[in-house]
């Protein structure tokens, strides 16, 4: 019988009898022990599982006297300190606390007691009060030194959880202000040294008592099992179990597995092996985890006639003892919670234990006979793994820890004396998620709503939501479910009714939302009970069988209820009001979502996936029973990762309420700063993430909310500079119009440095500005206040119009309307003119609008005079295409150039004729030099340099533009006369027979009728206006119709039509038409003259006919493109146009007779040379056939020499080809035998030196193709350029009149393309 210490007035009103099992190892150190505790404020006493530690120690104290005795010296005695005893688990509490007081005979509640969460079992006499860890942490801030404990004892301080940890720091802490606390910490797999150095005074480490010893011994055996198809986890289960049970006394199996899932499907397995063993069928198989309810959980701790498997999680490793174990399975396994720092959520994964956990399993049997632990791996994995368990403060959240922390003001967490100081990176995470609740500011320093949060008995993510509702008037509501979210889901799943549980459940069911399912619960539970309306009540018994019909685990409902009824008290005291009206769906999930900002997710197209915070995947968890189609954007209560990451107590939110929730986490972006005339502002593209969500993007705002400065400058460039403000004030249209003029004198002089640069303008803007002006709105007020407040003092000037001067860097010498014209007259119609100096822009240059009915009679000629104002620039870059020697000649070439422009832009000279003629002619004048056309490089000049043409229809509608007139007639030549043909009326008189209305009209008429056709472009005096009829359908045998102008012109419906008059060959005779094309009328004119010609002199060629030399031989050589006939009519062509058709050519009759006359002495001098010609070059094309059929050795060189044979000898080769190039003929086909000859040589350098030519000719033979084998004078002259470098290439002895080269002709061909 145990007495109180001598001075010390009990307060139990009866002895107390206290013994100590002698059985028990901890008994026989009892003297030991408690000499330790007398002596030092901290011991530490370590010793097996099963020695007996949890119980005795705290008798011990008892025997010392602690927490017996009230204070004397006071009419109002003050409590003296109890004895405080810690269980990390509420279970392990409260059965030993009824442990302890069953071995004082003694009930429970008076000496010794319990308070758990939500449950209270103490009285006045309680001595011994055990309790949770986390209830010791809660009593702190009310009672910051523990003056009401006298002792305490931190039991299974190995399992270092969160709280364990903080409270061993705290401890130390206020140890020196508490000299009469006695701190006892004990376990069976403590790291003694560690705990005895973090409590070391200047005496040295705390004393630590060995126990050693248990009641009975425990064998161990390592059973390792391979996993595989037919084997797996479970069946080694089963296979351990009937290695128990089939060798050894029958005896209670307690089998440790990671999680609820396991158990679940152990229990299958079990039930289903045990079914088949008629020895066994009786057995019981009980599940034991924390969630299980408290019916299933006493079934654990009853004793029973028939064996049992209990299968338990880790909860069974420490403090509780099932009664009747004596075998234990340890599969190695268990369920740790890891928190993530990057992803920010708890996982629950499966790792194997550590040595002290498994040492902890085996220690639950061995307690009521020989115990045997089974552990289902290696000796050897078993020694590989650590030997303590990963504190919880290394692996948990810290951020309640950091808010009760600074709440109690102790200091830095950095410097609290943690056992085990916590990552610099979990620290930070913790302020972060504060931050995220606004409990901390950036600089980490609590804030209002942190002091309120660290008053509130929960989570801070729930308190914070709390304090949301009150906010939004859903405090009624969210005090509900934060009070659900605090404890364990009161629906029960039990696993044999699972389907019935789900179908109870069902009635509480919403479809967006699982938080207002636990309102929906709520009110069923409160109206379930009746009493209201006129129902009758139920009673306890009643209202606990109805839950239990309804899958309601009665305890968790109390828990929930009593945890209701606190956070109620709580919100009293803060004088809070619950609203009356019912709160509505965005209120309450608003209010949530403040302390769930980390839980949001965003559900992927198409998929099952949730875009989660900080980049994580989570899906939904299979017990979440909401609509299919939830929405995009949705918020969890928690995310859990098990088998893989999952949200639990999801519901459907908007993402815009991120935006009022979170607004101070939101990260913003703004893209594409840019003016906006719509707004009048600067405005960007603003995007704002959260965690790495995008809650919204392009949504446009002002952008000088976000960098007004930047803001204001971009105002200024684009709105002020760039001119994309469409606003009334005169100042900006001024400036515009100044800087306009600016710009027309530098794309006319082709100078880039008159307009001063955007830099320039922006300064000025900039200077006369206030700061404040950031917009068009802040502009307008300004300047009509400035404006007003100068007219009042007499200033009329504009203090934002800008000056020409001050836009100008210098003059722009030689802009005038005569050097740079806005109008240029091509085929009789004036074309608008415009000027750009943008080097690589398609419009570089000149370009020349020119409606699509006078295309075909503009002439390539008049396009190269450009006009005067460039003209001075073309022949500087013409004579620097000069060969070196000739243009030594010309030094200076600037000044050279100077003068010949000076004298070719005279109003006489400019575009007359030929701009290249003009210019031999002016060098030949001054230097003697004869050079030819060829001499000047055009391919090596600037796009520029050559006029664009812009083709436009009848309505200004863009067509197409070139600098390469053949290209675009080629193009748009058949539309054009299609449109020239329904302007004019082409069998109607030209000019109307009525007089003319003034003078003016007749000029004019008689300034575009020019007379003569001329295969040349030179102009010639006009002639009078023809009055008579032209008709088509009459035919003419000699020159009976009077004279023929080359041009006729007449106005129709507005425009100036300008027509081209040609004899057309009709075989026998010929007629008159008029045509829109020059080159066309031309060329049908000169048919014609052949013909009316041949029609005088039929004798003659009559003769000729029958006496045409080696006529026989070249027919012969013929035959392969044609007859005889053929050839006969080229031959007389060809010799007609030498003898007769001679520039210029006949425009009336008298010109014609004296053409004849002057011709017929000659024809036959001439003929015979044409024939001499042709029969050179029939001799040498059978010869470069022969050469080519017996190449069959080289079949791609002579693949290419046929081709190019092909393009030479057409059938009408003597008529198509110009007579200039017509002599040299017999080089190029020479040229193909002496290539085949030599290819036998060395062929590698025939293939080397035709994939030189094949890139320059390809290109341009598709460019024929497309332009339907139309040639303008530029593609000709490349066309014949590209087989004298094949005689370059190929055949070098055959010499070439003119230097040509691969880099000359992609220089040409590049122009050509331009």
């Amino acid at each position: 019988m145990f007495l109180p210490p001598p001075g010390a007035v009990s307060n139990l009103n009866r002895p107390l009898d206290i013994d100590f099992p002698s059985d028990l190892p901890v008994s026989a150190r009892r003297e030991e022990i408690m000499s330790a505790i007398r002596a030092h404020p901290v011991v530490i006493v370590c010793g097996e599982t099963g020695s007996g530690k949890t119980t005795q120690l705290p008798k011990m104290a008892l025997a010392l006297g602690r927490g017996l005795q009230d204070v004397q010296g006071s009419s109002q005695p003050k409590r003296r300190p109890i004895i405080g005893h810690t269980q990390p688990r509420r279970i392990a509490a409260t059965s030993v606390a009824k442990r302890i007081a069953d071995e004082l005979k003694t009930p429970l509640g008076d000496v010794v007691g319990y308070k758990v969460r939500f449950q209270d079992k103490l009285s006045p006499q309680t001595c011994v009060k055990l309790m949770t860890d986390g209830i010791l942490l809660a009593e702190i801030p009310s009672d910051p030194l523990l003056l009401a404990y006298d002792t305490l004892i931190i039991d299974e301080a190995h399992e270092r959880s969160l709280n364990i940890d903080f409270l061993l720091g705290y401890l130390k802490q206020i140890l020196p202000r508490r000299p009469d606390l006695k701190i006892i910490i004990t376990s069976a797999t403590i790291d003694a040294d560690r705990f005895a150095s973090h409590f070391a005074s200047e005496k040295g480490p705390a004393p630590v008592v060995m126990v050693s010893g248990r009641t009975y011994p425990v064998t161990l055996l390592y059973q390792p099992w391979e996993e595989s198809k037919d084997f797996d986890l479970n069946d080694a289960i089963a296979q351990a179990v009937d290695a128990l049970w089939g060798s050894r006394a029958k005896g209670d199996i307690l089998v440790f597995l990671p999680g609820e899932r396991e158990i679940r499907d152990a229990a299958e397995h079990l039930r289903g092996h045990f079914a088949q063993h008629p020895v066994h069928r009786q057995t019981e198989i009980l599940p034991l985890f924390g969630r299980l309810s408290q019916e299933e959980q006493e079934r654990v701790f009853q004793s029973s006639a028939a064996p049992r498997v209990v299968l338990a999680t880790n909860v069974a490793e420490t403090s509780l003892t099932v009664p009747g174990i004596r075998y234990v399975i340890d599969t190695g396994l268990a369920r740790v919670k890891r928190y993530s720092y990057r992803n920010k959520v708890e996982q629950l994964g499966v790792e194997p234990i550590s040595q002290a956990a498994a040492n902890q399993r085996a220690g639950r049997c061995g307690r009521v006979a020989d115990g045997v632990c089974i552990r289902l791996y290696d000796e050897k994995d078993f020694l590989g793994r650590p030997r303590f368990t990963e504190p919880e403060i290394l692996r948990s959240s810290l951020a309640g820890v950091i808010l009760q922390m600074m709440a109690l003001r102790l200091g830095e967490v950095s410097a609290f004396p943690f056992l085990e100081a916590p990552k610099p990176k979990a620290v930070a995470d913790g302020f972060q998620l504060l931050h995220e609740l606004g409990a901390v500011d950036e600089q980490h320093r609590l804030t209002s709503i942190g002091k309120t949060l660290a008053r509130l008995p929960l989570d801070p993510r729930v308190g914070r939501m709390i304090l949301a509702a009150r906010e939004r008037h859903a405090l009624r509501e969210v005090l509900i479910i934060a009070s659900a979210l605090s404890v364990q889901d009161v629906r029960e799943r039990p696993l044999q009714a699972q389907t019935q549980a789900d179908q109870a459940h069902a009635r509480f069911k919403d479809e967006k939302s699982e938080f207002s399912s636990y309102l929906r619960l709520w009110e069923w539970l409160s109206s379930s009970r009746g009493g209201q309306g006129g129902q009758p009540r139920l009673s306890n018994r009643q209202y606990e069988q109805l839950l239990r019909q309804s899958f309601i685990n009665v305890r968790r409902y109390r828990e929930w209820r009593d945890v209701h009824a606190q956070l109620l008290t709580v919100v009293h005291d803060q004088r809070w009001l619950t609203q009356e009206k019912p709160a509505g769906y965005e209120a309450l999930h608003l209010a949530l979502l403040t302390g769930l900002l980390g839980n949001i997710g965003c559900q992927s197209e198409d998929t099952e996936v949730y875009l989660g915070a900080r980049g994580i995947r989570f899906y939904r968890h299979p017990s979440v029973k909401l609509s299919k189609k939830l929405g995009r954007w949705v918020v969890c209560a928690e995310l859990v990762e098990t088998t893989r990451l999952f949200g639990r107590g999801m519901a459907q939110m908007d993402s815009k309420w991120l935006e009022t929730v979170g607004g101070h986490l939101l990260k913003k972006q703004w893209l594409d700063p840019h003016w906006d005339a719509r707004h009048g502002d600067v405005v960007a593209y603003e995007r704002a993430t959260l965690y790495g969500l995008v809650v919204y993007s392009g949504r446009k705002v002002s952008f000088a909310k976000a960098d007004p400065v930047l803001a204001r400058q971009l105002f200024i460039q684009q709105a002020l500079v760039e001119a994309k403000w469409q606003t009334d004030l005169s100042f900006l249209k001024t400036n515009r119009r100044l800087v306009q003029q600016v710009m027309e004198m530098e794309h006319k002089s082709r100078r880039q440095d008159v307009l001063v640069d955007d830099a320039m303008v922006a300064a000025f803007y900039d200077q006369q500005l206030p700061s404040s002006v950031i917009n068009c709105l802040t502009l307008e007020q300004w300047y009509r206040d400035e404006i007003k407040k100068r007219r009042s003092q007499g200033d009329n000037t504009d203090p934002l119009v800008m000056t020409q001067e001050a836009l100008m860097r210098h003059e722009a010498v030689g802009v005038t309307a005569h050097t740079f014209p806005k109008l240029i007259r091509l085929g009789g119609v004036d074309c608008s003119v415009q000027y750009l100096h943008e080097p690589g822009d398609p419009k570089d240059g000149m370009t020349v609008t020119v409606p699509l009915f006078v295309l075909n009679q503009i002439q390539e000629e008049r396009l190269d005079w450009l006009v005067p104002g460039m003209l001075k620039e073309k022949i500087l870059a013409l004579l620097k295409s000069l060969p070196q020697r000739p243009r030594s000649r010309l030094v200076p070439l600037p000044e050279a150039a100077e003068r010949f422009c000076t004298e070719l832009s005279e109003p006489s000279v400019f575009a007359e004729g030929s701009l290249i003629e003009a210019l031999l002619k002016k060098i030949r004048d001054e230097t003697g030099l004869i050079l030819k056309p060829e001499d000047f490089k055009r391919e090596v000049l600037s796009p520029h340099l050559f006029m664009n043409v812009k083709v436009v229809d009848e309505q200004g509608r863009h067509l197409g533009q070139g600098r390469s007139l053949g290209a675009l007639k080629s193009t748009w030549g058949t539309k054009a006369r299609g449109a020239f043909q329904a302007l004019a009326q082409w069998k109607q008189t030209p000019t109307s027979t009525a007089p003319p209305q003034n003078k003016k009209d007749v000029e004019e008429k008689q300034a575009l009728s020019k007379p003569s056709h001329s295969s040349k472009t030179k102009n010639v005096e006009a002639s009078p206006v023809i009055e008579k009829k032209i008709d088509s359908s009459e035919r003419y045998t000699a020159w009976t119709f009077g004279d023929l102008p080359s041009t006729m012109a007449w106005q129709k419906n507005g425009q100036s039509l300008v027509g081209f008059p040609a004899l057309v060959d009709e075989g026998d005779a010929v007629s008159l038409l008029i045509l829109d094309e020059p080159q066309v009328a031309a060329a049908k004119h000169r048919q014609g003259l052949r013909r009316l010609v041949a029609l005088q002199i039929k004798d003659a060629l009559k003769y000729w006919d029958k006496n045409i030399p080696d006529f026989q031989k070249m027919s012969a050589a013929f035959m392969g493109l044609g007859g005889s006939d053929v050839l006969k009519q080229q031959l007389l062509a060809v010799a007609l146009d030498r003898a007769f058709l001679q520039e210029p050519l006949p425009h009336d009759a008298a010109s014609f007779a004296k053409r004849l006359s002057e011709g017929r002495g000659r024809l036959n001098l001439i003929a015979n040379e044409v024939a001499r010609l042709a029969s050179v070059i029939l001799s040498e094309s059978s010869n470069a056939q022969r050469k080519i059929k017996d190449s069959k050795h080289a079949a791609q060189a002579a693949t290419d020499c046929q081709e190019q044979w092909q393009r030479l000898m057409g059938s009408q080769f003597l008529t198509q080809t110009p007579w200039s190039h017509l002599s040299h003929l017999p080089r190029y086909l020479q040229a193909i035998a002496y290539r085949l000859d030599k290819y036998r040589e060395d062929p590698t350098r025939d293939a080397q030196r035709w994939a030189q030519i094949k890139p320059l000719e390809e290109p341009f033979w598709r460019l024929v193709s497309e332009r339907k084998g139309v040639m303008d004078a530029n593609m000709v002259s490349f066309r014949w350029l590209l087989e004298e470098l094949r005689v370059s290439l190929f055949a070098q002895t055959l010499r070439t009149p003119m230097p040509v080269s691969v880099k000359r002709l992609e220089k040409a061909w590049a122009q050509l393309k331009a």
